[in-house]
């Protein structure tokens, strides 16, 4: 039988009410309708790492979302990127078509050769069509094959409101989304470390062959202008409004915001902004288990070098509430029955179970802190060495 371990964290002032924790969030997002108003026709708040809903507004709605599509276009090419499909240092050499795109774009040359580090830039910073359709292209063959992609990982993320039809957002019948949908792939970018290289950028140049530059700004102007804002994707044609997603961090709380057919481009920042400065400050995001903090917990090897482990979690483990909140949390560790050696740094040797009220609420792998090697048959000699008294 597995052995658990129990340990209790009491967060701030606050008790919750009698009832179950998921009908505790969903309270959230319907309190906040009665304070709080956004001049959007959707609008969704979230706290990123507990996928918290604060505020919610049409967000299920079929709507265009324009250039917002290009997150979907950006996290596949990240993924791309991590699985070493391709690399930043890749060059591409641009088709006729990719060239041709309309709207905003950075004016990629017909056969030109370019780093997808600087398409990457193009589309992260100047929403750039003609770069979408180059990296498409390149990962796929051409733009139909890969917003079949597109659309295979949306299912993949329950998506289940959005459908693709191109991997810009331009204006092309059958194409829609929703707030709660584009929070989702966003989040899902978010996870990939080397998109904030870019997203942070303000100004930049993008370089042409035969040394041609344009200068390009990044159209998330919260990026400068809002404090703990690293990341976005705005958007913007006359069917979708003035589409913006953007995610600010503070402490240890990071939120998600994103507003969809605002009436001018000033409303979107607004709403955005608004949204934010009412997460932070009315709501935090506690740590309760660091994942660079060794757990005062041992687990015991069968056949190591070592008897016990040191172990850390995999990743943080948060709690959300309302500032001045109590939140009482029950950790359950649950190691692997039977772990033998060799155990490497890394390894998955349990499991941290957080309840509330008897819910669950979060789970985390905890993994192995230090590397135990297998026992020689020298060490089981010494071992019986010691057992040995002297008459």
């Amino acid at each position: 039988m597995k052995k658990i371990y129990s340990v209790i964290f009491i967060l701030l002032a606050f008790l919750l009410s009698v009832g179950c924790l998921n009908g505790f969030y969903s309270a959230l997002a319907q309190e906040q309708k009665d304070v709080f108003t956004t001049e959007s026709k959707s609008a969704y708040l979230m706290d990123y790492e507990t996928k918290t809903v604060i505020y919610s507004k049409n967000e299920l709605v079929h709507l265009p979302i324009a250039s917002m599509c290009k997150i979907m276009t950006l996290l596949l090419t990240f993924e791309a990127l991590d699985n070493n499909e391709i690399s930043l240092s890749d060059n591409i050499v641009v088709s006729k078509n990719a060239s041709s795109m309309g709207g905003s774009q950075v004016f990629l040359e017909e056969n030109g050769e370019y780093k997808v580090g600087e398409l990457v830039k193009s589309i992260v910073v100047a929403s750039a069509n003609d770069a979408c359709v180059a990296i498409a292209e390149k990962l796929c063959g051409s733009q139909t094959e890969f917003v079949d992609q597109m659309n295979l990982r949306a299912k993949e993320l329950q998506m289940n409101n959005t459908v693709f039809v191109n991997c810009t957002g331009l204006p092309q019948a059958g194409q829609y989304s929703c707030a709660k949908d584009v929070s989702t792939m966003f989040n899902e970018l978010l996870k990939h470390q080397d998109y904030y290289k870019f997203s942070k950028i303000w100004t930049d140049i993008v370089c042409h062959p035969k040394d041609r530059k344009t200068e390009i700004s990044n159209t998330n102007k919260l990026i400068r202008f809002y404090k703990g804002c690293d990341s976005g994707k705005t958007g913007y044609t006359s069917e979708a409004g003035h589409c913006l997603v953007a995610s600010a961090v503070r402490d240890n709380m990071r939120l998600v915001s994103v507003v969809i057919n605002a009436p001018n481009s000033k409303a979107r920042f607004k709403d955005v902004s608004s949204m934010f400065n009412f997460g932070f400050e009315n709501y935090t995001n506690k740590i309760i288990l660091s994942n660079d903090k060794e757990l005062n917990i041992k687990v015991n090897v069968k056949g190591g070098k070592k008897n016990t482990l040191s172990v850390i979690p995999e990743k943080p483990l948060y709690v959300f509430c309302k500032k001045n909140q109590k939140r009482n949390v029950e950790l359950n560790f649950e190691p692997i029955n039977s772990l033998c050696a060799p155990v490497k740094v890394g390894d998955i040797v349990g499991q941290i179970t957080a309840y509330e009220n008897g819910i669950e609420i979060e789970k985390v792998n905890i993994l192995a802190n230090e590397t135990i090697l297998e026992k020689t048959y020298f060490d089981i000699l010494k071992d019986i060495a010691k057992d040995w008294s002297v008459a």
